[in-house]
Parts: structure tokens; C-alpha cells; sequence
């Protein structure tokens, strides 16, 4: 469609996705770790690489996607390096959608691959790098610190309590106890998140994301080619991506870009929160999750605490399963990028293909959405909705 009604809605489909195995690639280069992702994903949709016309990556070596486009051997005639840190994947799907209901290729390939853990970065490491750097900089920020801050805020503005973010780790470890890939499988509970130590008050070090490598891949094609592969059509309902900066230091921590990313989502997809079965959610920290609950909508502001409590997002238990792999909390974090790992256990979930102690009942309605920044700082959002035709 054109003019202001032009849209995405059902202008293309995922067909394919992988995600790598490995959480630990000290045998692994990043370029493999790219290719092993990429090989995976062409096969789970009955693809090549001769197919591809599209290419997405960001942070991949090199000057953006150009090395990863000659070390596939691919022969693309549209490609993106966007990137938006945590938020960059998810984008990275819309781009492509908009890429092929524009006629600009027919078959993307979306590709992720890092190696953090074995380089040794932990989640205390310095704070991005932005314009303002000289600023921050006599404060020494870390990354951890910056959502610390964001927590204080929410529990002084809304009475929020340390127990109800440890619900947010409890919930992934349920979900990451059935994945024989997951870093941390051990289930917790909420006295154990808090008698962990303060990485950053008043987060605990099970309050913080795992560190690891490895990576994952997604096939996006127009709706001709989904429908002549024997896939389970996943179809792109809406999306969107937006930018809250710190506004020269006038900034509420209480709320992130998720406010605005989601509600134009979901009015492109014609759909509200309560359409949705499951959502996963981007978890650099469990005040990130219980903040993004409350912008896309699926709570009031300020009632995230609550809404997370008590087992809310165990899948089988809870009102809205969130993150049935484990997440970044517990599965998989791979090159600090996780909206990627985020978008391919929405397509498992709407083909049924996820543990089957986790699986949604008719799951054919889901959202991802992914965080890049901080949100106490500069951040980038980004909302995906899929549909199972």
C-alpha cells in the first residue's frame, strides 16, 4: 500500500530460524559462528544461499555487513547494518519486511554471532560510549549501575520491591530448566535471587543477564516464496522502532521507548495486548522486563510489580509466558544482542515447536521486543508482532 496507509501487515514472512548451540565458542571464529547460524536458518526453511538477495547483521566484523557478505559468498542486492545494540535484531526485521514489500529483494538473511563470554567481558563493563561520554565520564558509569538507577526510581515513584523484580529471574529459570542449551538450568526462587550479591543496588547478580556467544539466524521472504516452501507460515502482523534520548538530562527513567514502539505496533497490526499469547522480552535486568511489561501496555504504569508476582509469566501457570527458552536471564545472551534469540523463540512458540513443557496452547499471536542502550541513558526500542497464518 502507499501513501499513509502503507503498511507491513502480511508482507512477509519468517520462515526460517536458528539458533546457535554453543554458549561458549573458544573454538569458533565470529565469521563460523555467522556461517554455522546462516547454514542453519537457510535449512530450516529449505533455502540456499544462491536464494538470498538480502542481507542483515549488525556489529558483525569488518566495515558493516560487507565482510559477512563475502564470507557467506552471498550475492545481495540489498543490505543493512542498522544498529541499535539489544533493539538492532528486532529491527532488523521490520527493515526487512519494508525491504521486500518494496521490492528491493525477495529472500533476507538476518544473521547474529558474537563472542563476548570468551573475550571475557562481564555486565560491569564501562557504559556505552555516546556524545555525552565526556560528562559521565568522572562518574566512571557501568552498565549495571545505570539500571540500578532505574530500578530505585521505579520502587521510590511506585513502590515496586526487589521481590517482585526476583519473580522476573524465578520465571526464567522455570522456562530454562526444559532447555538442554541454557547456561544457567537451575531453578530458583525469589529468596535465592535476593541472597545473591548487589551488583548494582538494588540488583542482585541474579537481577543481571548471562554472558555468552554464539548466535542465531533468521530467514525473512515475501509471501510468493513462503507459500511454496512447506513451512508453517509465520506472518509479520506490525512493527516498529523508536529512540528515547536523555533529553539533556531531563529524562524519566520510569518509562522506555517501548511506550511508543509498541503502541505503533500494535495499531499497525490492528491488534491490543490482550490479543497477544506470549511475549518475549528483552532482559538485560529484571527492571528492564518489568518496565517494558508496563509501556507495551500489558499492565498500568507503575503495576508491574504486581503483574510480574507470583509466578505471572511461568508458561502453564501464569497469565503471559514470557521468555520460554530462559531468556537473557538464564538461556542465552549471545554478543549482547538479544533481541535476535528474543524473535526465534517467538517462532517457536507459534509453530509449536518449543518445549513441550512450556509450549503455549494455541499460541498464534506473540510479541518480541528488544532494548538497545540503557534505559537510564540513550536507548533504542524496537516491537515485533507475528502471526501464525
Amino acid at each position: 500500500m502507499t501513501g499513509d496507509n502503507w503498511t507491513i501487515n502480511g508482507s512477509a514472512y519468517i520462515v526460517g530460524a536458528y539458533e546457535h548451540p554453543t554458549r561458549l565458542a573458544t573454538d569458533r571464529s565470529v565469521g563460523q559462528l555467522h556461517a554455522d547460524v546462516a547454514r542453519g536458518a537457510l535449512a530450516d526453511a529449505g533455502l540456499t544461499f544462491d536464494d538470498v538477495d538480502g542481507y542483515f547483521t549488525a556489529g558483525a566484523p569488518g566495515v558493516g555487513p560487507l565482510g559477512m557478505i563475502e564470507h557467506l559468498g552471498l550475492r545481495v542486492r540489498h543490505a543493512d547494518s542498522s544498529e541499535l545494540g539489544g533493539a538492532a535484531y528486532i529491527a532488523h526485521v521490520n527493515h526487512a519486511a519494508q525491504a521486500i514489500a518494496a521490492g528491493k529483494c525477495t529472500v533476507a538473511l538476518i544473521t547474529l554471532a558474537g563472542r563476548p563470554r570468551a573475550a571475557g567481558e562481564t555486565i560491569v563493563r564501562s557504559d556505552f560510549v555516546g556524545l555525552d561520554y565526556g560528562f559521565d565520564a568522572p562518574y566512571r558509569p557501568v552498565l549495571a549501575n545505570s539500571y540500578g538507577m532505574v530500578a530505585r526510581r521505579h520502587m521510590y515513584e511506585y513502590g515496586t520491591t526487589s521481590e517482585q523484580l526476583a519473580w522476573i529471574k524465578v520465571a526464567a529459570s522455570h522456562h530454562a530448566q526444559h532447555n538442554p542449551n541454557a547456561l544457567l538450568r537451575k531453578v530458583v526462587t525469589v529468596e535465592e535471587v535476593l541472597a545473591s550479591p548487589m551488583i548494582a543496588d538494588p540488583l542482585h547478580r541474579l537481577d543481571c543477564c548471562v554472558i555468552t556467544d554464539g548466535g542465531g539466524a533468521l530467514v525473512v521472504v515475501s509471501p510468493e516464496i513462503a507459500r511454496s516452501l512447506n513451512r508453517p507460515l509465520i506472518r509479520v502482523r506490525g512493527a516498529a522502532e523508536t529512540v528515547k534520548h536523555p533529553n539533556g538530562g531531563y529524562n524519566d527513567f520510569t518509562f522506555s521507548g517501548g511506550r511508543w514502539s509498541g503502541a505503533t505496533a500494535f495499531a499497525e497490526a490492528s491488534l491490543r495486548p490482550a490479543d497477544i499469547k506470549y511475549v518475549s522480552i528483552y532482559d538485560s535486568f529484571t527492571i528492564t522486563v518489568l518496565v517494558t511489561l508496563e509501556d507495551l501496555g500489558f499492565c498500568q504504569k507503575g503495576e508491574g510489580g504486581q503483574f510480574v508476582a507470583d509466578g505471572n509469566l511461568i508458561s502453564g501457570v501464569g497469565q503471559l509466558p514470557f521468555n520460554t527458552d530462559g531468556g537473557g536471564l538464564c538461556n542465552n545472551h549471545p554478543f549482547n544482542r538479544g533481541g535476535m534469540t528474543k524473535v526465534i523463540e517467538v517462532v517457536r512458540q507459534l509453530r509449536g515447536e518449543a518445549h513441550p513443557a512450556v509450549q503455549v496452547p494455541n499460541c498464534d499471536l506473540a510479541l518480541a521486543h528488544g532494548t538497545g542502550g540503557s534505559l537510564a541513558k540513550g536507548h533504542a526500542s524496537a516491537t515485533l508482532i507475528l502471526e501464525r497464518e
